[in-house]
């Protein structure tokens, strides 16, 4: 039972996909929570604009469905996935390869025969985008090695990972014995794509689980565009749970001050904002370097037939522009473009070149062979503060318990995935229902409590 003096058990700060998967683990143990947010809409970085019929990711992070998380994490149990095509195509030597495709029904250990099967091809053979044709990760050996470990990865328990010498993932790959020509013609590349980091910098024990989830699972985007994660998760909670335009300004164990509201009375405080917010409202806190992210949205009257890569994620394994990987997105998720109409999405890592969208052009005219001079560009979206750096050492379990009452969470307190961002409000979550003393988790929630009038 709440104190008269209280308003509420927990307030959750920051309604972006930590705080709202919180917020559904408090309400379902019967714990009132307010969940405050500044902007005027929730989602954080998930966020999507909508220009005439288009739905444009801003951030676009890569999802796999090998997140355990998705599954884990209440109020996602209608969320739709929309897959790649299985594996990747690699754009090497002007001529473009399918990589990472498992053999039959996407099990783990028929990892990368089709890759595989590339080595015995002829080095001159010329290929279609996509059919396969040339070796390019080297030769046999090479394939051969690859796919035994993405093979050993997908199936080796997340703590031996975990077990594993700590290096730059750059640094790892080549104290393995991991050929040169494997790293720069798969690995580099894939790597970039999935955390944001073309040098290599990362942890090599966050590199091997955004591995193993490539290898177990396949890269996917939400239908209708990354916002839609965070709306089904405020639109599942009790109403009147989620207060938008809401600002935090200071806050305790046992308090939160408000521009709008006041104080807000609670039991126990979360801080579910990003790294910079929640160190501005508790000064200490770490706050992380950051990846910048560019994401550049273009359509054409080109029908969708007319791309070879379908469904694929493409990746310039030459590094011979500005793009880092792209996709004709509206092969992959329909919605997000209107009907007849293509979407292709190109992401930028690292600071953006001048003229972004002119350089992005170029390099897409070869990257999928063919003139982009008539298209249209839709929006530029550029984030400087996109994804927390996770260099060695990294503690890929920063405590989300600050002591009694005082709780943090979000991807700068494990990885800088969905995953990450979705363990760590998991593990606050649980933590705060501790603390409470909270163990029938089962139970149904209270009313959402009702917030005090704007002064």
């Amino acid at each position: 039972m709440l104190e008269p003096a209280n308003q509420v058990d927990v307030v959750i700060v920051g309604a972006g996909i930590a705080g709202l998967s919180a917020a559904h683990r408090l309400t379902s143990a019967g714990v009132t929570t307010a969940v405050l947010e500044a902007a005027s809409c929730v989602g954080g970085r998930m966020a999507t604009e909508k220009v005439d019929g288009f739905r444009l990711d801003r951030v676009g992070q890569l999802l796999s469905t090998a997140y355990p998380e998705l599954r884990l994490t209440p109020g996602l149990d209608s969320l739709a996935l929309r897959p790649f095509a299985p594996g990747v195509l690699l754009h090497r030597d002007g001529r473009t390869h399918r990589a990472g495709a498992p053999a039959s029904g996407g099990s783990a250990r028929g990892a990368l025969h089709a890759v595989r099967a590339l080595a015995s091809a002829p080095r001159g053979a010329a290929a279609p985008p996509g059919r396969g044709g040339g070796a390019p990760v080297g030769g046999a050996m090479d394939q051969a090695r690859l796919g035994a470990a993405l093979n050993r990865i997908a199936a080796t328990p997340v703590a031996r990972l975990l077990a594993r010498p700590e290096l730059p993932a750059a640094q790892a790959l080549a104290a393995r014995g991991v050929p040169a020509r494997t790293v720069e013609g798969f690995l580099r590349p894939l790597l970039a794509a999935l955390l944001c980091d073309p040098e290599l910098t990362t942890s090599s024990r966050c590199a091997d689980l955004a591995l193993r989830a490539f290898a177990s699972g396949r890269l996917c985007v939400p239908e209708g565009g990354a916002d839609m994660l965070p709306e089904l998760l405020a639109r599942t909670l009790p109403p009147g749970t989620v207060h938008t335009g809401v600002r935090a300004t200071s806050v305790s164990t046992t308090s939160v001050i408000t521009a709008e509201h006041g104080e807000i009375r609670c039991r126990a405080l979360l801080l579910a904002t990003d790294a910079r917010a929640a160190a501005e409202l508790l000064p200490g806190l770490r706050v992380p370097e950051f990846h910048p992210v560019t994401v550049v949205h273009h359509t054409t009257d080109e029908p969708a037939a007319a791309f070879s890569t379908g469904a694929s994620l493409l990746l310039d394994a030459d590094r011979g522009g500005p793009v880092a990987h792209t996709s004709v997105l509206s092969n992959v998720d329909p919605s997000r473009a209107p009907g007849g109409r293509v979407l292709i999405s190109s992401t930028v890592l690292g600071t953006p070149p001048e003229g972004v969208d002119t350089a992005v052009r170029i390099h897409l005219s070869r990257l999928y062979g063919m003139s982009t001079r008539r298209w249209e560009t839709l929006a530029v979206h550029h984030t400087p503060e996109a994804v927390p750096v996770m260099r060695p050492p990294h503690d890929l379990r920063r405590p989300v318990r600050l002591l009694a009452g005082l709780y943090v969470c979000g991807d700068h307190r494990g990885t800088s995935t969905l995953q990450g961002a979705l363990h760590s409000a998991h593990r606050a979550a649980r933590s705060v229902l501790s603390d409470l003393g909270v163990t029938d988790c089962l139970r149904t929630a209270d009313p959402a409590p009702t917030m005090p009038k704007a002064a």
